[in-house]
């Protein structure tokens, strides 16, 4: 019986730590890294929780907006979808009229197709981006504050 209980004490710790060694494992629950402030106003933090591969073509990102800030007009080489897990946050595509999206939303943005979003002036934001691997986002034009702020001021109303 002593040799059993050795034995379960033994093996019990050695599979648990042996099943990290087959797995790569990342954390929803890490803030990330603090974004550098180059495409962006204000503070963000960014976990790339799945990196594209040669078996999985799609990168997943979660992204934590502190309130009052934006990301520039941007556009990717293949659809994004966007997943608000927390808070609320604005968004729009070229040519339509800004929206407010709220925790337990989703979006598809198509690929190809210029747009934006941020936090909302008030509350800070979380969310899932979903957008394949092939090429990297094109930035095209600076979010100005006034801008987000005159967007700001039209959705409160």
């Amino acid at each position: 019986m002593k040799n059993l209980i050795k034995t379960v004490l033994f093996m019990v710790p050695a599979c648990i730590f042996a099943q990290h060694n087959d797995y790569e494992i990342s954390s929803y629950n890490t803030k990330g890294t603090k974004a550098p402030n180059t495409h962006y106003i204000g503070v963000a933090w960014l976990n790339g929780l799945l990196e594209a591969t040669d078996e999985t073509d799609f990168n997943i990102t979660k992204a934590t907006f502190k309130a009052n800030s934006t990301l520039d007009w941007h556009k990717h080489s293949s659809s994004q979808v966007l997943i608000y897990v927390d808070g609320e946050g604005y968004y729009q595509e070229r040519g339509k009229d800004p929206v407010i999206l709220k925790k337990g939303d989703v979006i598809k943005c198509e690929k190809g197709i210029e747009h934006w979003h941020s936090s909302t002036k008030e509350s800070d934001v979380t969310y899932l981006a979903i957008y394949g691997g092939e090429q990297p986002t094109t930035w095209t034009e600076v979010v100005t504050q006034e801008y987000y702020d005159s967007v700001a001021k039209k959705l409160k109303k």
